[in-house]
């Protein structure tokens, strides 16, 4: 049974505060929150005020994935702002084994997102000191993007690192998760799915996340 994660992105910022409390009363167990610079991705989401306040709104789990370049200068302020889990991109960071301890000793979770044309190998090296891996199975910077197919054999071949390693990395799915896909993204490896549109656009979102959930 994986952890769902719905993405605020997808959510109708004129009632986030609505969207928080959908979100208390379901099963999911995080909150997906997208940081876009209109540098690292083609688009600018929303920062540090609206995640103090979607803090303010719930006891769960804030897993804020950063979209930013330079994204070590930021991390107290993360922190501050409510930040449980910071994700930190692999193409943003030349240093990332400090960027991870830096995150780690503020007393966060550390994760790391890999876009979907870089190779999970890269990641090898690293991955003990890895809490969380986001595979980016769009292309970051929009929601409501078609799946891309490969993503799958990148989840098992990441799966293998992990369990070479002896490491205790989560593995998290973001990008065009439906309840199409959900069931054979677990059977690959996954542990955690960010789901936006599919939760946010749905007729009934709190059967969504538990659909989503029931795999």
């Amino acid at each position: 049974m994986a952890i769902i994660a719905p993405s605020l992105l997808a959510a109708d910022f004129l009632h986030l505060g609505k969207a928080c409390d959908m979100l208390n009363e379901s099963e999911a167990e995080w909150f997906h929150l997208d940081v876009m610079d209109g540098s690292f991705v083609p688009n600018i989401s929303f920062g540090l005020p609206i995640i103090e306040q979607i803090r303010k709104a719930t006891t769960k789990i804030c897993d804020v994935h950063l979209m930013i370049v330079q994204p070590e200068k930021y991390i107290q302020a993360f922190k501050k702002a409510g930040a449980d889990i910071l994700t930190v991109h692999y193409e943003a960071c030349p240093n990332l084994l400090e960027t991870l301890s830096q995150i780690k000793a503020k007393g966060m979770k550390a994760g790391v997102a890999i876009n979907p044309d870089t190779d999970v190998q890269v990641l090898s090296e690293y991955i003990t000191e890895i809490d969380v891996v986001c595979v980016m199975s769009v292309f970051p910077g929009f929601g409501g993007q078609k799946f891309i197919e490969h993503t799958y054999e990148k989840v098992t071949a990441l799966k293998n690192i992990i369990q070479i390693k002896g490491a205790y990395t989560l593995i998290e799915i973001d990008g065009g998760v439906t309840e199409h896909n959900a069931q054979a993204l677990i059977l690959a490896g996954a542990d955690v799915l960010v789901a936006g549109t599919t939760v946010f656009k749905a007729s009934d979102p709190i059967k969504s996340i538990a659909q989503l959930r029931s795999f």
